[in-house]
């Protein structure tokens, strides 16, 4: 509008600069209240404006007719235009950096400062300049994970009665075959066509698409809407669409900027071979489910025969990641947390899904991702019951998953729980949801919760030949029609002689629909093309060698394959994110530098207390030491500092390692104890200095209940 009445207006040099500046002011101070898109379309057009303008002062200098008047006039337009655009630019980068530019990797290299320089990581192998994609777990560190899988174990396998098994991390090749690991376990990769350096094809273009919208401000509307769409279903797309994509947005190779191959398919399973013969095929275990999986008969027995039961197991993963970045969050080695609950496909209800039905919290449906809207918040029962979420059992973990993570420190704000887009998801699983919580790195994905169905057991029922299934009896035999196969051994010994026996097994294990398409096809042209797992080739069968019909049977059981419920942790990404969600800076009390603090619940930070002297005296040290031994005979992690730094000094270097609270010893008849947070301080007596602080740590009371029971104190001699 403004640049139109600019146009339009022919007045002396000395009337238009006032109302240039006016027009400006009021089109400036507008922009504050836009929308990325309406800044993006207003700095495009103030773009326009400047080139067109500068042409016109370009025309009436060349003029020799033009008089001087006209010229200045045309130049103020042009500054006022110049101001406008640069002011758009403004607006828009401080608009985009508000949304995760360099300030969040600002704050990113603050927190990995901090946990490297207090050793609650550390890159492998350091004085060998390590190796990308594996990290070492300091003293802070290791007592961090093993608080949060404590937890893990308390809030899952206790609370629901799960049976916690432990299984080898080599895994042989046949299990991994028929779990499909060896042929589909792949991430798509590029090759640098000169130098050979392999990257990871998806993220080149995540990368690409990000870099744009942060740092490239000339981009249209509509290429902003291509990209945040390309963002939104990069995990669906295919080798072809995304060579497709990295050819025409011409991607190269970051470091040398060399063309890049087509993707194709890396296997991520480091392979070995057990034994010293070598001739058995192994691999280091991808996750920790199949050794759940082939234990399914034992633990069904262990379990009473009833269904439906979980089986829980907490144990290192090894992926070879094409191109490891991100600290913590990607890497080659890893501990998982997995979760198997098998259950009836038939009844998926939970008997405790009225428990979590109620909670409230962002959720991101297939339907909101694929019309570039973002996650919403939903009630879970609703969730539920509209079929957003396919099955109460699913939900009941959906629920329980988000309950365990915020219970850890993750804002709630930050976490959202990502349906699969329908071709991100495997063929079999009914439904798939990610826990993905928002980082400096962007969202990412720390828990999987899947429902698989049935197609795990099936998978190893088929390889093995072992009958991984369930039982339910009738109170009364029911008449049911049944698909009964009958192999002809004859027949089968002639056309496969000593592979007979797959065969045979191979068609015993086909399901209803199987066996049935089987029969029509028999039916109609006297032979099928059959795939035998065992074999790893089809074989033609013919309607000579097996007979398929339905019948009435009378049975007192019904046998069924069961599905399965997976919820899988990937603890290293929940802790790293818990660190970033947990860290922040505050002042000194002169003020001259930032301290950093961890705040840390109780539950996981790696030392619940500390215990200082105030001064160096005999009498304080003894007291220190006595109020010591009491936290750890109550099973508190405790340290005690009677070195002669500062009092200040020392809550900075413990608040730094997210110790929630500090016992200061001032007398000999009673202590201060300091809340990292607030910084309040109580007094308490030396003999309750334990109990309080067991209590809080124990959940038993919180920071508030003990503030009404001890008056804060304050005191000089104590002060930061």
């Amino acid at each position: 509008m403004h640049r139109a009445i600019l146009k339009k207006i022919t007045l002396s040099s000395a009337t238009l600069k006032p109302l240039i500046i006016t027009l400006a002011t009021s089109f400036l101070s507008t922009l504050p209240n836009m929308d990325e898109t309406t800044l993006r379309q207003t700095l495009a057009a103030a773009q326009s404006a400047v080139d067109a303008q500068a042409n016109a002062v370009r025309q009436l200098k060349a003029s020799r007719a033009s008089d001087k008047s006209a010229v200045d006039a045309a130049v103020e337009s042009l500054k006022s235009l110049k101001l406008e655009k640069a002011t758009a630019e403004e607006q828009l980068q401080a608009l985009i950096k508000s949304k995760g530019g360099e300030s969040k990797e600002e704050f990113r290299q603050g927190v990995i400062n901090t946990l490297e320089r207090r050793l609650f990581y550390i890159p492998s192998f350091k004085i060998y300049r390590g190796v990308a994609g594996l990290y070492d777990y300091g003293p802070p560190g290791c007592a961090v994970k093993s608080n949060v899988l404590a937890h893990w174990r308390q809030h899952f396998v206790l609370e629901e009665n799960m049976l916690e098994v432990d299984c080898p991390c080599v895994t042989p090749e046949v299990v991994l075959k028929a779990s499909g690991h060896v042929d589909k376990f792949t991430d798509l990769m590029v090759k640098d066509e000169k130098t050979g350096t392999c990257y990871r094809a998806d993220h080149l273009l995540k990368d690409f698409c990000k870099e744009k919208l942060e740092k490239d401000l000339t981009l249209s509307a509509e290429k902003v809407a291509e990209l945040k769409h390309v963002l939104a279903v990069l995990d669906e797309f295919s080798a072809e669409e995304l060579g497709g994509k990295i050819k025409e947005y011409g991607i190269v190779a970051p470091d040398t900027k060399n063309p890049l191959s087509d993707p194709y398919p890396f296997n991520l399973m480091f392979q070995t071979s057990i034994g010293p013969s070598g001739l058995i095929a192994g691999y280091m275990r991808p996750e920790t489910a199949q050794g759940i999986f082939v234990n399914f008969k034992d633990l069904y027995y262990y379990n009473g025969q009833k269904l439906p039961f979980a089986a829980a197991q907490i144990g290192q993963a090894f992926r070879n990641e094409i191109s490891p970045r991100q600290g913590l969050l990607r890497v080659r080695e890893f501990t998982l947390a997995e979760i198997e609950h098998f259950v009836d496909p038939n009844d998926k209800s939970h008997p405790k899904f009225s428990e979590v039905a109620h909670l409230k919290f962002l959720m991101f449906p297939r339907e909101l991702q694929v019309s570039a809207q973002s996650a919403a918040k939903m009630n879970l029962g609703e969730a539920v019951s509209q079929g957003t979420v396919n099955n109460e059992t699913l939900g009941y973990f959906i629920g329980r998953v988000y309950l365990f993570l915020t219970s850890l420190g993750i804002d709630p704000e930050r976490l959202r729980f990502r349906q699969h887009l329908a071709n991100e998801m495997a063929h079999y699983a009914a439904d798939c949801w990610d826990a993905e919580i928002e980082c400096s790195y962007g969202w990412i994905e720390c828990v999987g919760i899947a429902d698989r169905s049935a197609y795990d057991l099936r998978a190893h029922t088929e390889k093995s030949g072992a009958e991984l299934v369930a039982h339910e009896r009738y109170a009364e035999p029911k008449e049911v029609e049944k698909v009964v196969i009958t192999p002809v051994k004859k027949e089968l010994g002639l056309a496969f002689k000593g592979n007979q026996r797959m065969v045979v097994e191979a068609l015993e294990a086909m399901d209803e629909k199987e066996a049935m398409e089987m029969k029509s096809s028999l039916e109609s042209k006297g032979e099928v093309e059959f795939n035998v797992c065992t074999l790893e080739k089809k074989v033609i069968i013919t309607n000579k060698m097996v007979t398929i019909a339905k019948v009435i049977k009378k049975e007192h059981q019904r046998t069924f394959t069961p599905s399965v419920i997976e919820p899988s942790f990937g603890i290293g990404r929940i802790i790293y994110c818990l660190y970033e969600h947990s860290f922040y800076t505050r002042p000194s009390k002169a003020g001259d530098e930032q301290l950093n603090v961890f705040r840390f619940p109780p539950l996981v930070a790696p030392i619940k207390c500390t215990v200082f002297p105030l001064v160096q005296k005999e009498e304080y040290e003894e007291v220190a030491k006595q109020i010591t031994k009491s936290l750890i005979a109550a099973g508190i992690s405790c340290k005690i500092d009677i070195t002669g730094t500062s009092i200040g000094k020392r809550y900075a270097r413990t608040d730094e390692l997210g110790v929630p609270f500090a016992i200061t010893v001032d007398s000999t008849a009673s202590v201060t104890v300091r809340e990292r947070d607030s910084k309040q301080q109580i007094r308490v007596d030396i003999g309750e200095a334990a109990s309080v602080i067991k209590k809080v740590t124990d959940g038993l009371n919180t920071w508030a209940d003990v503030l009404k029971e001890y008056p804060t104190h304050a005191s000089a001699s104590t002060e930061e």
